[in-house]
């Protein structure tokens, strides 16, 4: 069945800018037709039940998270049945209420990942975002974030070679590993600390490689941002402190970098809209997480901005929660430290899917390309908040939240 979207400005994510009085056609779940230009009426035979007019909308592609996790902490009593229905609902409404119709997961305890990425394959089953499943993501005794519930704890490379085929006997999609400390953590979990030795470090890449595996690497200082580079990893979360011989690095090896602004930038001190603030109230960090944080930004912010000069290729991923709020808040942070609205924009739709090696499947409007869209009221290129104006969100096609009445 096919499904007209009529009277829409387009941004495509391909080129940049809009489209104005244009028209596309879906057909079984991909984009058959884009037209542009002259009378947006739909193509004929089309039948009434199949048009969508949307009134002079800004339709574009779904947004992606590629940083993301389930709930934590949680409280005393939790059940890993709770956890993984929490987890469902946090994707579901994602993409109902922020239009997230792909994430990637950055560590989960028991599978949940694989778990909803199997039910939202499903035809039958419910509608969710795509999710590409990492498990847990590894570290070492005494590594980074063991209070998440996320963590697997690693030690000696056949430890990490053993972890990591259990991983994806599991069905995950990349490992994740944890070369170096972080934020958030406890007084041994520090971001400027490497954690891993070198020879665990080269068999977990060996082996990942000879089973064609991605790699995502938590790398936070300049010591394991080069050793991810160098060994292969797919992309590089966070990195907080840098140097140039990263960005060369970056550039040379053609590594992602996705930088969760997040993380440093979401204290109270530095909230300075509705949305930073709610968040910052509903986390209420610790007075030495929020020290941390603040310790760490003005790095992060210019190793951000140093690698979107020099045009490493980058990603957005947030690293924070709800996913109703979390690339919403991280597109407000991209564009708040120097990047303009299209670059955070295709951060979070293009670029994301390449990231992901779906991109000539899936990130732009083009014909052939899966129908996974969205539609907001206002234009997101003038004010990236105008992105929260959500009308109607499109997964594979199929119409899954529709807020304009």
């Amino acid at each position: 069945m096919s499904l007209v979207l009529a009277n829409c400005n387009l941004i495509d994510c391909v080129t940049e800018g809009v489209r104005p009085n244009s028209t596309v056609t879906v057909d079984n779940g991909r984009i058959l037709s884009v037209r542009t230009g002259g009378e947006s009426a739909p193509p004929d035979g089309a039948t009434s039940d199949e048009i969508i007019d949307l009134a002079g909308a800004y339709l574009l592609p779904g947004l992606w998270d590629v940083h993301i996790h389930p709930e934590y902490p949680n409280p005393p009593g939790t059940t890993v049945p709770q956890l993984t229905a929490w987890f469902g609902q946090n994707l579901m409404r994602g993409l109902t209420e922020a239009g997230v119709t792909s994430v990637r997961c950055a560590g989960a305890g028991h599978f949940m990942d694989v778990a909803w990425k199997r039910a939202f394959e499903d035809p039958s089953g419910p509608a969710g975002p795509t999710v590409y499943a990492c498990g847990h993501f590894l570290t070492t005794t005494g590594g980074h974030f063991l209070t998440s519930g996320h963590a697997l704890e690693c030690d000696g490379p056949y430890g990490f070679v053993e972890a990591i085929r259990n991983q994806i006997k599991n069905g995950v999609d990349h490992i994740k590993l944890n070369l170096s400390g972080g934020i958030m953590g406890p007084f041994w979990d520090r971001h400027l600390d490497s954690f891993l030795l070198p020879q665990e470090i080269e068999a977990a890449f060996t082996l990942c490689h000879q089973r064609s595996i991605p790699v995502m690497a938590h790398a936070t200082n300049p010591v394991a941002v080069k050793a991810a580079i160098l060994l292969g990893a797919n992309s590089v979360e966070h990195g907080y402190d840098m140097d140039e011989d990263c960005i060369t690095g970056f550039l040379e090896y053609g590594t992602w970098y996705v930088p969760t602004l997040g993380i440093t930038h979401l204290t109270p001190s530095q909230a300075d809209n509705e949305w930073e603030r709610s968040y910052c109230e509903r986390k209420a960090l610790a007075p030495d997480l929020v020290r941390r944080a603040e310790a760490a930004v003005d790095q992060h912010r210019s190793w951000f901005q140093t690698a979107l000069e020099a045009g490493v290729k980058m990603a957005l991923g947030s690293d924070v929660l709800p996913l109703r709020d979390s690339a919403l808040l991280e597109l407000g942070l991209w564009v708040k430290d120097g990047a303009t609205p299209w670059q955070a924009l295709t951060a979070a739709t293009r670029n994301a899917a390449e990231l992901c090696g779906v991109g000539s499947d899936v990130g732009t409007l083009e014909p052939g390309k899966r129908a996974d869209m969205i539609a907001v009221a206002a234009n997101p290129l003038n004010d990236i908040q105008n992105l929260r104006q959500l009308q109607v969100v499109f997964k594979n096609g199929r119409l899954v939240a529709d807020h304009r009445f």
